[in-house]
């Protein structure tokens, strides 16, 4: 195999600061048709990857919605409380592969009540 004939397209950067990280813990997460998750955050910073399907994605405080596409990569920031982490499709699963950016025991996620 050539080495030439690898592509690689980058698809996030993302700027974690400093911080400690002594374990990774990845997930696949599938979403039934319209299925929604609720106010949440994460401890830790996560990133992403959609493997299938289309997610909707909104941060506390933004306005606008990110629709992220299968093939799309998303990073989730420690401690962001994300308000809109949803399935597009009423009629299709989507499935995404999170990728937990630990420091030491940590929970992965904890729910918020609704505003």
């Amino acid at each position: 195999m050539n080495i030439d004939s690898i592509i690689r397209r980058p698809l996030l950067t993302a700027v974690l600061g400093r911080r400690s990280v002594t374990r990774v813990e990845v997930r696949e997460i599938v979403f039934q048709p319209g299925q929604k998750t609720p106010r949440h955050l994460h401890p830790c910073p996560v990133v992403g990857y959609i493997a299938e399907g289309t997610a909707l994605y909104r941060r506390e405080g933004e306005e606008a919605m990110t629709v992220l596409h299968a093939g799309s990569a998303f990073y989730e920031p420690a401690d962001a409380v994300i308000a809109s982490f949803d399935n597009a499709s009423t009629t299709r699963p989507m499935t995404f592969i999170a990728y937990y950016l630990l420091d030491g025991d940590q929970e992965l996620i904890e729910l918020l009540p609704n505003n």
